[in-house]
């Protein structure tokens, strides 16, 4: 776990989550096949998921939902809630602010905050999550906020939007064919993904530079080609995300399996330190181990590997 203490506010230890399932805000029956896939987290969404005319319907069922939740939602170990809300501006009629203040209480993990250009925008969020804390006697900061950067200036101002509230976790950039991001930067898709990985670790630096936990990337769009998903998830675990949004609840294993250590590695992090450990306690500060050369900062990783995973 990580604790935040950013430029403003404090925030509640977070977890990494290595998928993040999209659930239309309208279907909150569908909770449990998300569960049931191993989701560390699923996105009910009421923005692009749902019509116009059913928003307010969908809002009132993912309120519920989030309700029926709060007794499992601070423990270890259930699938966390997050919501998509509607965009915080005037074009929507504040919408996403009524959807924050329905959704906003105990069972809820976090607020998903789309289309986000700059830090403004987090601190109109920030400022409405902790006026909800307060209503519902929660701690300063026990919501987490995802921004998903999906304008040219959002992507542009990562850094600035990541230290503009302590509560933000899990940052970085989600790419989809024809989606918003395309659409705002002009690039072609390809299920390589080279278009948008200059784009996509550069956001990942944005974020760990910002000191906002467990960076997540995402998504790939096509349900059946559960190969292409992997390369790619394996491409963003390269980069250094910590996990994925996906679409589809067979895209779950995949991804969850990508953004884990095996056994053998978890294995050879154990040996690795005491390696390490040992050639501290004869006075080296490096060591030759199964071929290469390690030291303590490598150790440290590897530490960090077993806490993160149980096996420390």
């Amino acid at each position: 776990m990580t604790g935040v203490t950013g430029v403003t506010g404090v925030a509640t230890q977070r977890v990494p989550l290595r998928s993040l399932l999209f659930v239309p805000g309208s279907r909150t029956d569908w909770l449990p096949k998300a569960e049931s896939a191993g989701a560390d987290a699923a996105i009910l969404d009421l923005e692009d998921a749902v019509p116009e005319d059913g928003k307010a319907a969908a809002r009132e069922a993912v309120a519920g939902a989030v309700t029926a939740d709060q007794v499992t939602a601070g423990t270890p170990g259930p699938m966390r809630l997050l919501v998509r809300i509607n965009a915080l501006d005037r074009a929507t009629g504040w919408q996403g602010a009524d959807d924050l203040r329905a959704v906003a209480r105990p069972g809820l993990y976090g607020i998903v905050l789309p289309k986000v250009s700059g830090p403004e925008d987090v601190t109109t969020a920030d400022r409405l999550l902790a006026w909800c804390e307060r209503e519902h006697g929660l701690p300063e900061g026990h919501f987490a906020l995802l921004p998903l950067l999906e304008t040219a200036r959002g992507l542009r101002e990562a850094y600035a939007i990541g230290r503009a509230a302590a509560r933000i976790a899990h940052l970085g950039a989600v790419t989809a064919p024809g989606g918003d991001v395309e659409r705002a930067i002009g690039y072609r898709w390809s299920p390589e993904g080279e278009e948008t990985r200059e784009l996509r670790a550069r956001a990942l630096l944005d974020a760990r530079a910002a000191n906002r936990p467990h960076p997540v990337a995402g998504l790939w769009a096509d349900v059946a080609d559960l190969a292409g998903l992997r390369r790619f998830a394996e491409q963003n675990r390269a980069l250094g995300y910590e996990g994925m949004a996906v679409i589809h609840p067979s895209h779950v294993p995949v991804v969850n399996e990508v953004f884990a250590p095996d056994a053998e590695e978890l294995a050879r992090c154990g040996r690795l330190i005491a390696a390490v450990e040992r050639a501290q306690a004869e006075g080296a500060g490096a060591v030759l181990f199964e071929g290469r050369m390690v030291d303590e900062a490598m150790a440290a990783t590897a530490r960090r590997t077993l806490a993160r995973h149980g096996g420390g």
